[in-house]
């Protein structure tokens, strides 16, 4: 989750910066022509020294050094500073929202000529996310969130509720519920963590950022957006869903008790669950997003990060060819599974081999991971801006206050949109009216 001193501090480094981008440079080269190329990589995924030491075994003329890294904005933070002197690492993991800030302030160099053919091992969604303008390819997709309605299987048959394959049915089965068992909800509207609501946007076909040319246009309160919020904000006036963050010990407690039935998460959920809900094992089913369209078959994403090459890089051909070896070679990918525990973005990955069996928590559903690919297929294209940060903070203000009150989600919407944009006019980005 992303912290406001977190976020202030990101915003600092941007006027530092002056958003002009004065990342050093270096000639491209192999390094001591006696010895061995050697790369950093900075990344806060755990277990990524295990996968690493594969690739220095079978690869001596290419050695990767792993410095791990606080995630986040911090990260994003330490990296700019570092690109200022000069002195970047070769390699960042950054998520996904991340790389337009990194890219602003020249931190991160244009691979797609590196890339070579790596765009077909990942769902159009998700590759699009490392892109920016129309060749421009930033990173390589290491890992990937794909959306999803999580339910307790036995309390849907207690209750006898349908799981929703639309919208309009999740917010009919939030009424029947509260018909039948008044002390129940489906589920909450939290607004402690923006990255959920920024995927169901991004569902329902959101872009909140574009450029054209130099001008960047910001659209979080488009038509798609609004749809959202207002669809949100009714069930929570008319209190068909609670109005409460996640993560809290009440959020838990209503999660293993059985209060909240029904969670809107990502493909990692089921370690949440098994924290948050350990007496429930074995009585959740996942279940495709409700849509907007029936039968649409789109998803949003929430988490997931990639691999990008600095313009520090010394050597930004050796820097590629680990990348792409780490987010598409089965060995390498297995590894991060076994020892990091992410979903890789790669779609030969998503199952077999490492994800073969279920999560542990859901060993009653054996094609868990199957039907997890089959929705990560549907990810939407999502378009992220060089404040993200800024936006996420603005969101948390205003949607906290707004669930809070049983407000106006639309009005909180419309602050977003604004503080988001004056930030970015404020830092002398271009913005469209």
């Amino acid at each position: 989750m992303h912290q406001r001193t977190a976020a202030a501090a990101l915003t600092a480094a941007l006027t530092a910066v002056a958003l002009t981008g004065c990342g050093g440079s270096s000639d491209e080269g192999s390094g001591d022509s006696d010895g061995p190329v050697n790369l950093t990589y900075w990344a806060w995924a755990p277990g990524m020294e295990q996968v690493v030491d594969l690739w220095n075994e079978a690869n001596p003329d290419i050695q990767v050094t792993v410095k791990e890294q606080a995630a986040g904005d911090d990260l994003v933070t330490r990296t700019i500073t570092a690109a200022q002197a000069g002195e970047a690492p070769d390699l960042v993991q950054a998520e996904y929202q991340a790389l337009p800030t990194l890219v602003s302030n020249d931190v991160l160099a244009d691979i797609s000529e590196q890339a070579g053919d790596a765009e077909e091992r990942f769902a159009p969604g998700v590759w699009q996310q490392v892109t920016l303008g129309t060749d421009a390819v930033y990173a390589l997709p290491q890992d990937s969130g794909p959306m999803m309605f999580y339910y307790r299987e036995d309390l849907f048959a207690e209750y006898g509720l349908d799981v929703p394959a639309t919208w309009d049915e999740f917010a009919e089965t939030a009424r029947t519920l509260r018909d039948v068992s008044p002390d129940t909800h489906l589920t909450t509207f939290s607004a402690n963590d923006a990255g959920l609501f920024a995927g169901l946007a991004q569902q329902a076909g959101a872009r909140w950022w574009t450029t054209e040319g130099e001008t960047w246009r910001v659209a979080i309160d488009d038509e798609a957006t609004r749809r959202v919020a207002d669809f949100w904000g009714g069930l929570v006036a008319e209190g068909a869903v609670l109005n409460e963050p996640m993560y809290t010990p009440a959020w838990n407690q209503a999660i293993n008790n059985g209060d909240q039935i029904a969670w809107v998460s990502a493909v990692w959920a089921p370690g949440t669950l098994a924290t948050a809900a350990p007496d429930t094992a074995g009585r959740w089913a996942m279940a495709p997003l409700p849509q907007w369209e029936e039968g649409a078959g789109a998803t949003g994403s929430w988490g997931g990060s990639s691999v990008g090459i600095t313009n520090d890089a010394e050597d930004k051909e050796a820097a590629a060819e680990f990348a792409t070896w780490l987010n598409t070679d089965p060995e390498a990918l297995a590894a991060m599974v076994t020892e990091g525990g992410i979903y890789p973005a790669a779609t030969a990955a998503q199952t077999g081999d490492a994800l073969a069996a279920p999560p542990a928590f859901f060993e009653n559903q054996p094609d868990f991971y199957e039907r997890a690919a089959e929705i990560a297929q549907g990810t939407a294209p999502a378009a992220w801006g060089p404040n993200v940060n800024v936006a996420y903070g603005a969101f948390n203000d205003a949607f906290a206050a707004a669930a809070e009150s049983r407000g106006d989600f639309t009005e909180a919407l419309t602050a977003v949109q604004e503080a988001t944009v004056e930030d970015m006019e404020s830092h002398g980005f271009q913005v469209a009216e």
